[in-house]
């Protein structure tokens, strides 16, 4: 079974129709399941709102299945910090999908956010390159 945890960059630039979206589309789609942080539903409907668009969007998060860790993260983020500063979001997520998948050979992490995705490769997720 493929698995993939999805980062918002991924949904942001299908949803706008960026360079690339479609084949990203296909690759999101050639996974069996797709795993996000609820964090991710906030900063999807945060951009569409900064571009004025309300009342949008649920389609792409239909794709989702959603993760609510039950523990502190204390130690995804000593991992992930211990290979490289990120921003506060860019953290969580990763440390959502480290929490889902501690063998991380096991679960893609999609991000077109160039930073994440260096420090994703680093902990051993197999990203959209792969």
């Amino acid at each position: 079974m493929k698995l993939a945890y999805v980062d918002t960059s991924c949904l942001v630039a299908i949803y706008f129709d960026e360079p690339g979206a479609e084949s990203l589309s296909r690759k999101l789609e050639s996974y069996d399941r797709l795993f996000a942080s609820n964090l991710l539903e906030a900063e999807f409907f945060s951009t569409l709102s900064r571009e004025g668009i309300s009342n949008d969007g649920e389609a792409y998060l239909s794709w989702l299945s959603w993760v609510y860790p039950n523990r502190p993260l204390t130690w995804e983020f000593r991992r992930i910090i211990s290979m490289g500063n990120l921003k506060g979001a860019d953290l969580w997520h990763l440390a959502i999908a480290l929490f889902l998948s501690p063998r991380t050979e096991e679960m893609a992490f999609l991000s077109l956010d160039l930073r994440q995705a260096e420090i994703a490769a680093r902990l051993g997720f197999p990203g959209l390159k792969k």
